[in-house]
């Protein structure tokens, strides 16, 4: 499900006709060494591309509409080996419709001094070219990014990497499509958002479903089909009976199997990529999915309980800049306030994502005092420990707002043996006082989406390129 198809970086180098032909020669010639190099050592996640030398405003206007029409094209990356004259850039810049890195680098590391001339210098002249292009950036207010080192090292070429999932996820934002299987929970009021504003700001498409068409698709699912996923989850998970005669524990959990997979046909079929349930919202329902649900989240779909499709939708937006590593719906439970100890239990009633597991998951049956139906299945596991950041979006009523925490998650050393659901710990960032304090002053929601693999940068860097007011506590 996270499949997003062939991506590519275009890598669009700076120059002018100034310096002659054999000049520009030995430009482009650096160009395809830097390409070549770092496309074989394995840091990119996706590949680049080098584009014809940008020396006149006509080519870099060709060059960056071609980038808007292109859908396998992610982004451009920007290198000024020479001076190059910014007013040629106005025109292609301003019609870049993608996520734009300016690359503050140069070919050659040190200065040769013992052999240093005018010749290399008008050659190797980044530290000019970059103000240049650095301003016309700025004057035209692109929200680019800008890495700054010798592009051969590590830390520059990780600081890349980390740009081009957030600019892939960008992109993808475009196509994220929640379907909300009933309304939001009733008189709760973070979870509220104004939908033409978010497919306006951030490109979601948010459609509204009544439980009864979901249902049609999960009863047309066959008993075979069961099966063959109970098979499955018999090879993945620890059978938790509990207190259930077997056949019982096993008819709960065949519940689920149906569930989650006539939840996945229906949306395969639909196009959408996230979405919401209501335990409000079960007519006709046997359960409310749980295991079903973490399932399709381990798999690359966004989600949130209670209708609350914006946190769905920030969840399939981080799954995609994850890579499907370490990110899920969370919501925050109870406070652990003894002193030196305190912390944040973080859990949900059921659907907690399997890829913040640290331990293998059980399936367990446990009674759900909410909903007024059967028992239903879910996945029980402790949480992973790794530093983290948890994300919320709440509509304000004149603009959208987005708050990120640092967190630290830490695995739980006590045992829960009455908790029938996965729980995950951390401590928030620059303490528990702070760090909460902060949330409820800048009205951050309860529920939020976490991620271990992530940084606030990568989220701070999609938020500027969406115009997304940013609380940052750290």
């Amino acid at each position: 499900m996270l499949n997003i198809g062939e991506k590519e970086f275009w890598f669009v180098v700076g120059s002018q006709h100034l310096y002659g032909e054999e000049a520009l020669r030995e430009v482009k010639k650096h160009a395809q060494e830097m390409v070549d190099e770092l496309n074989e050592n394995g840091q990119l996640p996706y590949p680049i591309r080098l584009q014809e030398l940008a020396v006149t405003a006509d080519t870099i206007t060709k060059i960056m509409k071609e980038v808007n029409y292109r859908e396998e094209v992610a982004g451009v990356i920007t290198w000024m080996h020479t001076f190059s004259p910014a007013k040629m850039w106005i025109r292609g810049t301003k019609l870049l419709q993608k996520p734009l890195l300016h690359l503050a680098t140069q070919y050659n590391e040190s200065i040769p001094w013992k052999t240093i001339d005018m010749d290399f210098m008008n050659l190797n002249q980044s530290a000019h070219g970059d103000r240049e292009y650095g301003f016309i950036n700025a004057r035209l207010n692109k929200q680019n990014k800008i890495v700054v080192g010798y592009w051969k090292r590590p830390e520059i070429q990780k600081e890349i990497a980390a740009w081009m999932d957030v600019a892939v996820a960008y992109n993808e934002s475009f196509g994220i499509k929640v379907a909300r299987f009933g309304d939001n929970m009733r008189n709760v009021g973070v979870t509220e958002g104004d939908k033409v504003e978010a497919q306006i700001q951030f490109g979601w498409t948010v459609d509204y479903f009544g439980i009864g068409d979901l249902v049609q698709v999960i009863d047309r699912v066959s008993d075979e089909e069961v099966e063959q996923l109970f098979e499955e989850y018999k090879e993945l998970y620890t059978f938790d009976y509990g207190d259930y005669e077997e056949k019982t524990w096993e008819e709960h959990v065949k519940v689920q199997a149906q569930q989650e997979i006539g939840i996945r046909r229906f949306l395969e079929e639909g196009g959408y990529n996230a979405f919401t349930t209501n335990f409000e919202d079960l007519y006709g329902m046997k359960q409310l999915p749980g295991l079903a649900v973490q399932r399709l989240m381990a798999e690359g779909y966004g989600f949130a309980g209670e209708g609350d499709w914006k946190t769905a939708a920030i969840d399939r937006l981080l799954k995609i800049m994850a890579r499907g590593k370490d990110t899920g719906f969370m919501e925050d439970y109870t406070y652990e306030l003894a002193s030196g100890q305190e912390a944040i239990l973080e859990s949900h009633m059921m659907e907690v994502d399997p890829t913040l597991a640290a331990t293998k998951p059980r399936i367990v049956v446990s009674p759900l005092s909410m909903g007024d139906r059967e028992d239903p299945a879910r996945l029980v596991f402790d949480g992973k420990a790794g530093e983290g950041v948890v994300v919320s979006m709440a509509d304000f009523g004149t603009h959208y707002k987005l708050l990120i925490n640092e967190v630290e998650a830490f695995e739980p050393t006590t045992e829960a043996p009455n908790l029938p659901v996965a729980r995950v710990l951390w401590k928030t960032k620059p303490n528990f006082h702070e760090g909460v304090h902060s949330w409820i002053q800048a009205g951050g929601g309860h529920h939020t989406v976490v991620s271990l693999n992530l940084t606030t940068d990568q989220i701070e860097t999609w938020a500027k390129l969406v115009e997304l007011e940013t609380v940052v506590i750290r």
